[in-house]
């Protein structure tokens, strides 16, 4: 491996700048309501110390986010084996490819969701690149349904297929939903179910789970690239 870089996609959120409720304790609703017209008024009147506090929280966090990146970055060569050459993995674009893009992925994630197309569309303008997706379900006991779903899908050659199906599904997922999605793209259903249970399966889940951890990923999409 001769070198590696992370790219990655953080969901932020936007934190609530004052706790009433902090305030209220020990006040009656008389005065709470009148704390919480001085507050409206003053940031009405002054927007700017709203926007300064964004600003200050927005800066914080994306000095948080990079040091989670140096941090993955630094660690990285120490797992490559693993990341860009693990056992199983779903490999997307051309297998031989000398340049290797990894994606770690879930897809209840809205960001993951985002970038499906472009990751489609940068395979299909570069034949030397070779694709792994690595399931990664941290959005609870669905998204790792889906992610069985997903890798079962393998054993009737349509991971790839099945993949951007799920990816692009306007519908909230169930069980159902997934079940729909897998027979509208021409699996067996019957046989993907069965095949969810298969220990290559739950294997493939446990192996990328405990790779994320000794990255210590805690988000999704996760991206690494390098020659290979």
């Amino acid at each position: 491996m001769k070198s590696s870089r992370i790219l990655l996609t953080v969901a932020t959120g936007i934190f609530s700048l004052w706790s009433m409720n902090a305030i209220a304790q020990n006040t009656n609703d008389v005065q709470k309501s009148q704390v919480e017209t001085i507050v409206h008024d003053y940031i009405l009147k002054n927007p700017d110390v709203l926007v300064q506090s964004l600003q200050s929280y927005q800066q914080k966090q994306m000095e948080q986010t990079q040091k989670s990146f140096d941090k993955i970055q630094a660690m990285a060569p120490k797992f490559s084996d693993r990341i860009f050459r693990q056992n199983n993995d779903p490999v997307a674009g051309n297998p031989n490819g000398t340049i290797t893009l990894v994606e770690f992925s879930d897809y209840q994630c809205p960001h993951c969701v985002d970038m499906a197309p472009v990751v489609e569309g940068v395979i299909k303008k570069n034949p030397n690149l070779r694709v792994v997706l690595k399931e990664f379900p941290i959005r609870g006991p669905l998204s790792e349904t889906i992610a069985k779903a997903a890798l079962a899908s393998q054993k009737q050659g349509k991971y790839f297929q099945f993949h951007n199906a799920l990816m692009s599904t306007k519908e909230p997922f169930s069980e159902d939903r997934i079940y729909t999605t897998a027979k509208s793209i021409g699996l067996d259903v019957n046989k993907l179910k069965t095949d969810m249970k298969d220990n290559t399966v739950l294997q493939q889940l446990k192996s990328n789970t405990q790779l994320a951890q000794d990255l210590q990923l805690m988000f999704t999409p996760v991206f690494f690239i390098a020659k290979t």
